[in-house]
This record gives C-alpha cells, structure tokens and sequence, in this order.
C-alpha cells in the first residue's frame, strides 16, 4: 500500500519532515524513507540541534575534536556540527533532487535569526552559507521581516536557494513572491541560468489559529446572547486554513501572470508554497486536520516527526487546495466582522516568531557550552592519576 506522501507526490505536493538527526543519516535510514516512503525533504531549527548535542551522544567524539582542535565557541561548533549534517543529508537526498530535475530533494538551514531586521548582514550570512554547504539542494532560510525581503532578491538574482520563512499575512507572502521574482528578474537581465535557483515560501498555519482562537475566547467570555455565542464558536479553528487557502489563490494568480510566464519560459522553477507549523495545537482538532486541509500542486508541507507518522499510516489524500475558496472569504469577513484585527494577529505573529527562534538559538549555544564544559571535565578526570 502506497504511503501518504507518495499519494501527495502524485497530486504535486512534496512531503518533508521538521527534523534531522545524525545517526538517521549515517545508518543510511533516511535514504531508505526517501526511496520507499516519498520523502522530499528536511527542514532543521536549533531546537533540533540543541536536543539532539546535549541529550544525546553522537556529537560527542566531534565535540571533542573540535575543541581540540582550539575550536571552543559554541558558535563555531554548531555550524561544524550542523553542516557536516546538512551536507550529509543534502548528498542523501540528491538522487532525489537529479530525478525530479531539482524540483525536489532539499535540506533547509537558517541564517542567526538574530539577523532578522538587518538586511545586509543576511544576506552576507545566507551567502557564506550557501557557499559553505556547497550543495546545489540546500536551501537558506531567510525571514520574511520587512528587512529579509530585500535579502531575498539580492540572494535569488546570485544564485541562492532561499527558503522564507515566518509568513503569517498574505501581504507578507505576496512581498516574498515580489522579491523572488525580482531576483529572477535581475538573473535574467544579467543573462544568468534561471533554472538552477529554486524556493519556497514558508506559510505558517496553527499558529494563526492559536492566536485568533485565544480572541474569539475572550469575546465568547464576553458575550452572553445564544446566537452570537453559537456564531462566534462556529469560527474557532476557521483562520488558518483559511489564510492559507487564500495565500495559494494569490500564488496561483502569480504563475498565471504574464511576468511569471516570461521567467518560466526562460526555465525558471516556481517558488512553491510550502505550509509550517501543521500540527494541531489543540487538542480538539484532528491531528492531520492542517495536513488534510491543505494539498494541491506546487506545494510543500514540511510536517514534525508525529503528525508525519500519522498521516503516513492514515492520512487522507485528495486535492483540497482548491475547494472552499467563498467559504474561506466568508471565514475572514465573519473574523473580522467578530472584531478579530487580522494584521493585528499576524504582525504579532511575526514579532513573537523571531523572537522564539532567536531564544532557541540562544538557548542551543548555551546547550553547546555546557556540554562542551561536561566533556572537558570528563576528560581532566580521566586523566588524573
């Protein structure tokens, strides 16, 4: 019986997974997920990274020689780490990205998200990065901040895969599509290839519905009439599917415009959707409700290691992108007829996401330094007499 993500593959979607681990890729598992079991991609975050060096022990001999080697900043180790991992899984995944003729097949890696308001610093970041990994299947995360769109175009027009990440508003998205197709745009111009710099646009989706559902909450605390409690209650878990469907509306409207035919014409790739944040956060919905919801072609959705195991074994795979379009505009007119500010709900979004990722980023330094610290004192123990 075909997996899930192998039905999804046929309907145009690309099923990654938000996680990576070192000994999946030596143990030669994750080539074997991704020729059995449609695998399409890996997206990584420190919080990953941070588990994986202080809770575990497969970093520990590198750690070790890293700090022999007179490399002792929790910085510098992380990246040694971390690419040594993203090269590894990128080579895993590149029969992939040959066979599909680079539609697939990609390992994703975040410039500091400390960089996310400093347009110049991120896109000498993503540069250095990109180079660094020397992968043609990896993609720099950027953040879709009103300073990381500009990076994008700078990143797109030299040949860097970006992946944008933090997309919470349709204006949003819409600025990361304007930037990539600039980008092309400049590449075109300057008589560059268009066909080997590819992207998605990560589109979050149960972080949207956390935040408006905690509002409708306390207007439903408010409000006593039985008509206007069943209306209101009626539009919890409605925004983020919603938002989404919406989002590949203004996505589908781009590749039918006649500045997008040009660049495809020229053997550009489109910058596909992709949707994050797709677990269920509350419990009341169904676990693969985002997974279900949102499948149609050209798209990506990057899935954590649960939600990917239970749509594996029971997912439901049909193309439901394009139904419920008039009942989504219905959706966000009642939102906001409710008093929901949405751009209120999703600047916020964005403000609390790079702050989260910058903590994580902190927080897996701090994990770096202390197992680094346990390591060495492991070792002047041993030593003693």
């Amino acid at each position: 019986m075909a997996r899930a993500a192998v039905e999804a593959r046929r309907l145009g979607q690309s099923i990654w997974e938000d996680h990576i681990q070192r000994s999946e890729i030596t143990s030669g598992e994750l080539a074997r997920r991704i020729e059995h079991e449609g695998l399409g991609g890996l997206t990584s975050n420190p919080t990953l990274f941070a588990e994986a060096i202080e809770h575990g022990s497969e970093y520990d001999a590198d750690l070790r020689a890293l700090v022999a080697r007179g490399v002792s900043q929790p910085g510098e180790i992380f990246e040694r780490l971390a690419l040594d991992d993203i090269r590894a899984a990128a080579r895993a995944f590149e029969p992939l990205f040959r066979h599909t003729g680079g539609r697939d097949g990609f390992v994703s890696y975040e410039v500091s998200p400390h960089l996310a308001h400093d347009t110049e610093a991120t896109v000498r970041e993503a540069l250095r990065l990109f180079a660094a990994i020397g992968r043609p299947n990896v993609m720099i995360k950027v953040p879709g901040t009103r300073e990381g769109v500009p990076a994008i175009s700078r990143l797109v027009a030299g040949g860097v895969n970006v992946n944008v990440t933090l997309l919470f508003a349709i204006d949003a998205y819409a600025a990361a599509a304007e930037a990539w197709l600039t980008g092309l745009e400049r590449r075109a111009e300057a008589e560059r290839e268009l066909g080997s710099v590819h992207g998605v646009a990560s589109f979050f989706v149960s972080r949207i519905d956390t935040a408006v559902d905690r509002r409708l909450s306390e207007r439903l605390d408010q409000v006593r009439d039985a008509a206007e409690r069943a209306r209101l209650g009626r539009l919890l878990g409605k925004a983020g599917i919603a938002n989404a469907k919406l989002a590949y509306e203004r996505f589908r409207a781009t590749l039918a415009s006649p500045r997008w035919q040009a660049l495809a014409a020229r053997g550009a790739t489109p910058q596909r959707v992709l949707w994050a944040s797709t677990s269920t956060k509350d419990p009341r919905y169904p676990e693969l409700l985002y997974a279900e919801s949102l499948i149609g072609p050209d798209t990506v959705d990057t899935l954590p290691v649960a939600t990917l195991r239970a749509f594996q074994a029971r997912g439901r795979v049909r193309a439901t992108l394009s139904e419920g379009l008039e009942e989504a505009r219905q959706a966000m007119g009642e939102l906001a007829a409710a008093g929901v500010r949405f751009r209120e709900v999703t600047d916020q979004l964005l403000a609390e996401g790079v702050e989260k990722f910058a903590r994580s980023y902190d927080e897996l330094l701090e994990a770096i330094g202390r197992k680094r610290d346990a390591l060495g004192a492991a070792a002047g123990e041993g030593a003693s007499p």
